[in-house]
C-alpha cells in the first residue's frame, strides 16, 4: 500500500512512517516543516520528502498520483500563546484539511485515516451521586484562582466521580485547537457522504515518547517536564496535579494508525468512524511528572497551582472499541514508557535540528 502521510516528519508521523515501512507498505512523506514545531530553517535538503504545505491545491494534487490511503497528521497542535494564534490553528487544521479532502476527491482516493484528539470532549465523564451522569460547564476563573479545580455537579453542586470517555459522548471543544480538530472530523463525515469513501479518526489521548518537540508552547505537557528536567529545573505541575489524563506511548499510536490504515478500505463506502486511541491505564499529571522525574533523577515536581484557561480537570479515554473492532493493542505500559522518555532524545526546535 502507498500512503500519502501528511506531517510525516513530525513527532507522531515519524513514528507513522516506521511503522508502516515495518509492515511493508511505503510512506509518501509531505511535511511544510511548520517552524512552531520544527524549527526555522528545517527540512531543507531532505531526500524523498515533499515539503509543502496541505493548504497548496497544487501541490497535494501532484502528491497524491498513485496513492492508495491518505494518514493525514499534518495540524498545528496544543494551545499555543494565546488566542491571536486562533487564525493559524485554523488555517493549517481546517482550511488544510479541506483542501487536502477535495484534492482526494478530484484524484479517486478514498481512504483516510485522520489524527484526531480527546480534546473534543471538552471535560471527560462524571458521575453525581444525586444526578447520576452530568456535563460540568467551563470551570470559571474565580474558582481555579481560589484553587477549587474540580468540577461540581451543575444542578446540586456536590463533588463528582470522574469516569471513562466513550466515543459516544457528546462532543464540547472547549478552546480554539479543540474546535479545529472538531471541524476536522466534520469535515471528514461530510467527504465520506459526498464521495463515497471511507474515513476513520483516530482520537488520540496524551501521546508521549522519543522525538517529542522541546521549548515549544505548542507542546505536550511530559515535553514540558523532559525539558524541565534537562535543564536540571524540577518540572512545573499546574493546578495540584490531580488532572487525570491517559499517556499513550507514540509506538502505540502509529501501529493504530498503520491498524487502521489496512482495515479502512473494509468499510463500507461513505462510512465515517471514531475511536479513541488510548493506553487504558488512566495517571494524574502529577503522578506523570514524579515518574518521569524519578526515571530521569532529576528534582522532584513542584505543584504551582498555576493554571491555563481553556485546560479540561479530567478526561480519560474508554479505547475499547478500537481494540474490539480492529484488533490493535497497547503494548508500552505506563512504567516501561516513562523511563525510556526519561532517557530519549527529544527533538530540537532550532535550526541546526
Amino acid at each position: 500500500m502507498r500512503v500519502l502521510l501528511t506531517g510525516g516528519a513530525g513527532f507522531v508521523g515519524g513514528h507513522i512512517a516506521e511503522a508502516l515501512a515495518a509492515r511493508g507498505h511505503e510512506a509518501v512523506v509531505f511535511d511544510a516543516f511548520l517552524e512552531s514545531a520544527h524549527g526555522a530553517g528545517a527540512g531543507g535538503g531532505r531526500d524523498g520528502l515533499i515539503v509543502a504545505d496541505v493548504r497548496d491545491r497544487a501541490a497535494v494534487a501532484a502528491a497524491l498520483r498513485g496513492v492508495d490511503a491518505v494518514c493525514h497528521q499534518a495540524a498545528m497542535v496544543g494551545l499555543g500563546k494565546d488566542f491571536a494564534d486562533a487564525p493559524a490553528y485554523v488555517g493549517c487544521n481546517d482550511l488544510g484539511t479541506a483542501v487536502l479532502l477535495a484534492e482526494m476527491a478530484a484524484a479517486g482516493v478514498s481512504e483516510l485515516v485522520l489524527a484526531g484528539s480527546m480534546v473534543v470532549y471538552g471535560e471527560g465523564r462524571y458521575d453525581c451521586p444525586r444526578h447520576g451522569r452530568v456535563r460540568p460547564g467551563p470551570r470559571s476563573v474565580g474558582d481555579l484562582a481560589a484553587g477549587r479545580f474540580e468540577p461540581r455537579c451543575p444542578d446540586c453542586g456536590v463533588a463528582l466521580t470522574p469516569g471513562l470517555v466513550g466515543e459516544d459522548a457528546p462532543t464540547d471543544p472547549r478552546n480554539v485547537y479543540a474546535a479545529t480538530k472538531l471541524a476536522q472530523e466534520h469535515l471528514a463525515a461530510a467527504w465520506a457522504r459526498a464521495t463515497g469513501g471511507r474515513a476513520v479518526v483516530l482520537r488520540y489521548h496524551n501521546v508521549y515518547g522519543p522525538g517529542m518537540p522541546r521549548d515549544t508552547p505548542y507542546a505536550g505537557v511530559a515535553s514540558f517536564f523532559r525539558s524541565s528536567l534537562e535543564r536540571g529545573d524540577p518540572p512545573q505541575v499546574f493546578e495540584d496535579g490531580g488532572q487525570r489524563r491517559d499517556f499513550v506511548h507514540v509506538r502505540d499510536v502509529a501501529a493504530a494508525n498503520a491498524t487502521a490504515l489496512e482495515a479502512v478500505a473494509e468499510r463500507a463506502p461513505g462510512s465515517f468512524a471514531a475511536y479513541n486511541t488510548g493506553s487504558g491505564e488512566p495517571h494524574t499529571i502529577g503522578e506523570m511528572a514524579a515518574a518521569l522525574a524519578s526515571a530521569y533523577g532529576g528534582p522532584a515536581p513542584e505543584i504551582t497551582g498555576g493554571y491555563r484557561l481553556g485546560d479540561v480537570r479530567h478526561v480519560t479515554a474508554d479505547s475499547r472499541r478500537l481494540r474490539a473492532e480492529l484488533g490493535w493493542l497497547p503494548e508500552v505500559g505506563f512504567a516501561e514508557g516513562m523511563k525510556e522518555f526519561a532517557g530519549a532524545a527529544l527533538r530540537s526546535t532550532a535550526a541546526t535540528r
